[in-house]
């Protein structure tokens, strides 16, 4: 079971849509304390920030899209993972070191390069996206 005092890695985005650069992500930051909790960026309709305005997915179609990610590697919603929304940041501050580590994770050129602009640009081309 998730267990909210166990140390946890946090991970946020927009995840629109979720894909296999995300499920790389995942992976590392499960290694890392055994559970992760995702936050969901309430953007749909709304821009992210700069070059962040196509934010076609709601939040049950994030969530679904993440639990079947997921769910292929054998990950379960409620085990290692929850997902929660939280509001549009797009600030993250923190005034001095007390337990928090900020890591940038980087990843061989096949799984950098994958983009979500352009699997939302190859989802409206096929008609599965307006």
């Amino acid at each position: 079971m998730f267990d909210w005092k166990k140390p946890t890695v946090q991970m946020l985005g927009r995840w629109q849509p979720w894909h296999d650069g995300h499920q790389e992500l995942f992976k590392r930051c499960v290694a890392k304390t055994g559970q992760v909790i995702i936050q969901v960026r309430d953007v749909q309709g709304a821009s992210g920030g700069m070059g962040q305005d196509d934010n076609p997915f709601d939040w049950e179609t994030v969530c679904t899209n993440i639990e079947a990610g997921l769910l292929k590697d054998g990950f379960k919603r409620g085990i290692q993972y929850e997902i929660m929304m939280v509001p549009n940041i797009t600030n993250i501050t923190y005034g001095r070191g007390v337990g928090y580590t900020f890591e940038e994770e980087s990843f061989e050129e096949n799984i950098a390069s994958i983009s979500a602009t352009k699997i939302r640009k190859k989802l409206r081309e096929e008609g599965k996206l307006k």
